[in-house]
């Protein structure tokens, strides 16, 4: 029997909807090609810059991830601390619409990122607070989705007309970049007011009289003794710290790494805007297939596409820079890859997100969500760090997608080994 979505888990969804822009624009598709483009004009190698830059962004927030999610979880500071850190991702995607030196770029988006991804992290823990268990992959997959089809889609096709026609109005590439930049923070600042307004914390822990920096501390500490103590959790979250690494890596290099191999960029964005109309169905197909099949199983699936990506994002470099064909080969072998993208991502992403949260008590998903951040956002360092050094290196860009199939690899080890500790549905 089909129930309808109430106004909370519909507050919910629409922030995927809100911040899935800053994901596209700003981290996957428009500016990471500015950023290079900006950085190579001074000399510097764009793709290095931008995984240093990302790396440094989630030391920061994985540092405080643990800590963040303790004190999302007493009764009225979830929402407080989801504010704080969605104004400081708009706050700062909007001043780096007005930065010019590659370094101000970088700064002004790493920042931005830092908010972005502490906003996440205690949007994460509001799941158990708007849905119940058996919805949750439904709600999850339906977030990421609607992110796609909406806050990726409409702002990035926007986007592309302003890059593509603004010339005969005055608008040059420059521009229309940075026009795009103040449309991101304006889109994401609209569309999370239901979430702001509808979305309340109802499980958590009491807030303590004295001592809540103490209380918290101790309750990461109680938090993480338990995940040791929980080898389903421990084995997946471990397996997690890996492939999602490779699946961050994928979304912030793409870009960066076809505009160092000289594709064209509007080939690229157009690719780019393909992988989120896959997106939109797949993201809802693959909630409905982890029903029938498990979650566990649908992951692992998701994984192995993953591998199949990056073998042939290797094959379009190397082949690329040994000249064994031109950039329009190349160009192909992207939009392939954007299909192929497309078709999991928002999958692996929504069913790690619901898995995770069905193995959790509810009353401290911000503290169990911390973890999860934690070793997300730490494993979110490794990725583009190994991805700048090879590069370094080497001197080839397409030698660094190795990097990115050990962490696939890695991570697929230890959801197929993890033997009696991970089932296809959580207990």
């Amino acid at each position: 029997m089909k129930t309808k979505l109430t106004t909370e888990e519909w507050s919910w969804i629409a922030y995927d909807w809100a911040n899935s822009v800053y994901a596209t624009i700003m981290m996957a598709a428009i500016f990471p090609i500015y950023f290079s483009a900006v950085a190579g004009s001074a000399g510097q190698q764009g793709d290095y810059w931008w995984g240093i830059g990302n790396s440094v962004a989630m030391v920061l927030i994985a540092s405080i991830a643990p800590i963040l999610g303790a004190f999302s979880d007493f009764y009225g500071y979830r929402k407080k601390l989801f504010s704080i850190f969605f104004a400081i991702g708009v706050g700062f995607t909007f001043a780096s619409a007005f930065a010019n030196h590659w370094v101000m770029l970088l700064v002004g988006y790493s920042i931005s990122h830092i908010g972005f991804s502490g906003a996440n992290l205690v949007y994460d823990s509001f799941l158990p607070d708007v849905t119940s268990v058996e919805k949750m992959d439904k709600i999850s997959g339906y977030g990421f989705a609607f992110g796609y089809i909406g806050g990726s889609t409409i702002p990035f096709l926007a986007s592309i007309a302003l890059i593509t026609f603004g010339e005969p109005f005055g608008i040059d590439t420059t521009k229309a970049i940075k026009i795009s930049v103040v449309l991101t923070a304006a889109w994401w600042g609209l569309f999370s007011i239901p979430l702001l307004l509808n979305v309340k914390q109802k499980h958590g822990v009491p807030k303590p009289e004295r001592g809540t920096a103490s209380t918290a501390f101790s309750s990461v500490l109680h938090t993480a003794k338990l995940i040791f103590q929980n080898k389903k959790i421990l084995v997946f979250i471990l397996a997690y710290f890996f492939y999602i690494d490779g699946v961050d890596t994928v979304i912030k290099m793409s870009t960066s790494y076809g505009t160092t191999l000289g594709l064209d960029s509007n080939g690229m964005i157009l690719a780019l805007l393909v992988t989120q109309i896959v997106a939109f169905p797949c993201s809802i197909w693959f909630s409905s297939l982890s029903k029938k099949f498990g979650s566990l199983r649908m992951i692992k699936g998701a994984v192995l596409m993953y591998l199949l990506i990056c073998i042939t994002g290797f094959i379009m470099g190397f082949g690329l820079e040994e000249g064994y064909f031109g950039v329009d080969t190349a160009l192909t072998l992207f939009w392939a890859l954007a299909v192929m993208v497309g078709s999991v991502q928002g999958g692996i992403q929504a069913i790690s997100r619901s898995y995770f949260a069905q193995m959790i008590p509810p009353e401290n998903s911000g503290e169990f969500f911390g973890f999860f951040d934690i070793f997300g956002k730490f494993s979110a360092v490794i990725g583009p760090l190994l991805y700048a050094m090879t590069v370094r290196l080497t001197g080839r860009s397409s030698f660094a997608i190795f990097s990115i199939i050990a962490l696939f690899l890695i991570g697929l080890a230890f959801l197929s080994f993890g033997g009696k500790h991970l089932d296809s549905q959580p207990e």
